[in-house]
């Protein structure tokens, strides 16, 4: 189980250290169970048009159950500064990495589902530490890196509300906690949607914000893509094809998100069976016809850095923390809409990568954000999990976006 240091104050708001720990007993069982696994017959088609396959899902199995080494990852997490701090009344966890350099630019970055923390380990030292990567000491910042309610290793509410308006006021009351009186979010995914209502709420300590999952779409254009409608004639191509990938997303990759939004409590497997909860997290294409995450990755036909154990990481925390089913009522609480443009007026910057759910068209941004669009770029590689797969390009992308912000 996971370690918190006690505090001798009593004094729950206070920030207290942190240490992960899991027992061997906890892993021996995540060994057994995986072994265990009752398997289905194989799919009937050649592609994953049905689902993860059975040999790529047996293939993880067989490193899961036997080679793959969950303390790698636990070392590399007690490697870093973690704390955990009570919030309107829940214990919030997060990473905090301050830069050497004076003048760095304090920034709060949040994942999404099904990622964690371990999304954002590898953009840590090229943001705090610069000089060592090619860019200068105006360029660091100082980093925040939460685990949102119900993931990782932040409590699980016990209680409806926590949605993304009152992880965003956290997270406010976060940064503010920790001295800083300035600092920038970035988030994708659901720290898109978290990051995205810090904007409308504009507390006075936000400078900016940035997104590589932006709310751009015009209304119109995201009520026709629910409503299955062809596309509008007077798109460009490049918002034409956006409007595909939307509606593509919608038609045949939106099931997951249905069943939590709808029915979270009846997904029992991803608490009882670790493949269940891999197959569930992994089985997700990116919207431009291209293959799952797990397929691109274990095939190596997909430009990312990731390895079977960086998805076994950070599979292997949501089994460890039970977080399968917590993480996803935030699904259930949530009532915005993700691709639509937001009442934002604070400075927004975007990132477009060319596997994100959609290729968000800088038309739609400029339309959606006339007066405070700061950066807009498009990348030629990386996608929706752009800091885990692109560290790099993400962290010259944090730069290039608040570099007139400092």
């Amino acid at each position: 189980m996971t370690e918190g240091a006690q505090q001798a104050s009593g004094d729950k708001t206070a920030i207290r250290p942190f240490r992960v720990g899991f027992s061997e007993a906890e892993l021996t069982d995540l060994r057994r169970r995986v072994n265990a696994t009752r398997w289905p017959e194989r799919e009937t088609v050649t592609d994953d048009s049905q689902g993860v396959p059975l040999a790529m899902m047996q293939d993880l199995a067989r490193y899961w159950g036997t080679d793959y080494d969950w303390h790698k990852c636990e070392t590399k997490l007690n490697g870093l500064p973690n704390f955990i701090t009570e919030i309107d009344g829940l214990d919030i966890h997060f990473i905090h990495v301050r830069s050497q350099h004076q003048n760095a630019l304090p920034m709060i970055v949040t994942h999404g589902w099904p990622g964690s923390i371990i999304e954002q380990l590898k953009i840590i030292e090229p943001l705090t530490n610069p000089t060592a990567h090619g860019a200068t000491a105006d360029d660091a910042f100082h980093l925040v890196i939460p685990s949102l309610p119900g993931y990782g290793l932040s409590a699980k509410p016990t209680a409806t509300g926590w949605d993304p308006v009152r992880t965003a006021r956290a997270w406010t009351e976060l940064m503010k906690r920790l001295g800083y009186t300035r600092f920038v979010a970035q988030g994708g995914d659901w720290g898109a949607a978290v990051t995205q209502t810090m904007g409308e709420q504009a507390p006075p300590e936000l400078l900016g914000i940035h997104s590589n999952m932006p709310g751009t779409a015009p209304a119109a254009i995201n009520t026709a893509v629910k409503r299955g409608d062809p596309p509008p004639p007077d798109l460009s191509p490049e918002e034409k094809s956006a409007f595909e990938q939307l509606s593509n997303f919608y038609a045949l990759h939106v099931a997951y998100a249905l069943i939590l939004t709808t029915r979270p409590q009846t997904m029992y497997g991803l608490a009882d069976s670790p493949i269940d909860l891999a197959a569930f997290m992994l089985d997700h294409g990116d919207g431009t016809g291209q293959p799952g995450l797990v397929e691109q990755t274990l095939q190596g036909t997909y430009a990312s850095a990731l390895t079977r154990d960086d998805l076994l990481d950070n599979i292997t925390l949501y089994w460890l923390t039970n977080t399968g089913v917590s993480s996803g009522r935030l699904y259930w609480e949530n009532k915005a809409d993700f691709f639509d443009a937001k009442p934002i007026t604070i400075p927004f910057a975007i990132s477009v990568f060319p596997h994100e759910l959609y290729q968000a068209p800088r038309s739609w941004a400029e339309r959606a954000y006339p007066r405070n669009l700061i950066h807009y770029n498009r990348l030629d590689r990386g996608g929706h999990f752009a800091a885990w797969e692109q560290p790099d390009l993400f962290a010259a992308e944090m730069r290039a976006s608040f570099r007139s912000l400092r």
